[in-house]
């Protein structure tokens, strides 16, 4: 392995810090489990429907009078800010990042408690669509490929 002078900036692969085949993602010492790209798509797909959901609630509140303005711009605002906010979940879970599995689990969770009334009050399609989504992704979450590929225990560099 050659040396760098001292006025030259070291090369990837010349310290066994840095490999010369690094990527940006912080998975790159792991392969990435299906289970992974599965909850990052489930997550993309919800944070999308929320963005559509409150893009509708939007011209809704331009279209019609509501009843409290204030309490109408809140509901829009919180829509766009939970949509986004899960679409950020989704892509740094795909990149490996510990702790989006906390608000993945936290965001599943949520789903459930409206998932399971939704089905018992009989809209059995709506419910089921709220509620298998969800399931799949909380086993997911806790199979061990996933949960090593989040928390590097395969030597990869440290991730948040």
């Amino acid at each position: 392995m050659p040396i760098p002078a001292a006025n030259e900036p070291p090369r990837p692969g010349d310290t066994p810090e840095e490999p010369a085949n690094s990527s940006p993602d912080r998975g790159a010492g792991l392969s990435r489990p299906a289970g992974v790209v599965v909850c990052a798509a489930v997550l993309l797909l919800e944070s999308l429907a929320l963005l559509v959901i409150g893009a509708l609630y939007v011209v809704n509140l331009l279209t019609s009078a509501p009843l409290s303005l204030g309490g109408s711009i809140f509901m829009a605002v919180l829509l766009f800010a939970l949509g986004v906010g899960l679409l950020a979940v989704g892509g740094n879970l795909y990149r490996g990042y510990r702790w989006t599995r906390a608000a993945a689990f936290v965001w599943q969770l949520l789903m459930l408690t409206i998932a399971v009334p939704t089905l018992l009050s009989g809209l059995a399609l709506p419910g089921l669509l709220m509620l298998i989504p969800p399931l799949a992704v909380l086993v997911l979450l806790f199979s061990p490929r996933v949960v090593a590929f989040t928390l590097r225990s395969g030597g990869g560099p440290p991730a948040l």
